[in-house]
């Protein structure tokens, strides 16, 4: 029987549009700062995340760094291109970026409520940095809402890695089969997922991933559909 629904949080709690306004905002601060507001801060943030993405790539399923050092080389490797310094004080640009510009998908918060409504324990497992997550869920309100939060740094690894995975369970005294994960990473979260027993669910608003559908064992369009799986789930 379910008794647990974890969840990933960038592009499944909060949206990918938001994230994309606080990065564009993170790259807007850094030139501010060096002096270079002669530089078009949107052609600079592509270049961003091209280099956090590939550098990002390397990582999955391997030991956790920090987070904040990642996306600081990111940074360092596009301001070396046009040389300028990146602040010393990058990683809380960043994090104060993110608490102002995050925003939660439509219908997050009525799910997590409605899922808690129903009993059942509400966690995330994120690949994160303790100190991003702790802030960006208290900017959203959302902190006290969730019964567990299980990171990447806390568990040492990146997923796919069952670490993470089986930390979460274990914080919160349930069995694999006993809780379903939701993320929007085929690769990583519904691979990891299923590696270590739980039932995955992609949330694919935009049907972009179907090629790798085959990966998980349920796809939604909406987070709001996660209720009617778990009340399913809970009745068998």
């Amino acid at each position: 029987m379910l008794k647990a629904v974890f969840f990933d949080f960038v592009g499944t709690l909060i949206t990918k549009a938001g994230e994309n306004v606080t990065h564009q905002n993170i790259v807007k601060e850094v030139l501010k700062r060096a002096g270079r507001e002669d530089l078009d801060h949107i052609k600079l943030w592509e270049e961003y995340e091209a280099e956090s993405s590939a550098l990002f790539k390397e990582l999955a399923g391997k030991p956790y760094v920090r987070i904040r050092d990642v996306d600081t080389e990111a940074m360092r490797r596009v301001a070396e291109r046009y040389n300028f310094e990146v602040p010393d004080d990058f990683w809380e640009i960043s994090v104060a970026m993110h608490e102002r510009y995050g925003r939660l998908f439509p219908d997050a918060l009525e799910t997590i409520r409605t899922l808690k409504d129903l009993g059942l324990h509400v966690g995330i497992i994120t690949d994160s940095d303790n100190d991003y997550i702790e802030a960006h869920l208290k900017a959203l309100g959302i902190y006290d809402l969730f019964d567990s939060v299980t990171t990447s740094e806390d568990a040492g690894y990146y997923k796919p890695h069952e670490r993470p995975f089986l930390m979460a369970l274990e914080r919160a005294g349930l069995k694999p089969e006993e809780a379903i994960y939701v993320g929007d990473n085929p690769s990583k979260d519904c691979v990891g997922a299923k590696n270590v027993g739980m039932a995955s669910v992609l949330l694919d608003p935009e049907g972009k991933k179907r090629e790798l559908w085959g990966n998980c064992d349920f796809v939604v369009s909406r987070l709001s559909d996660v209720v009617e799986i778990a009340k399913g789930l809970m009745e068998e």
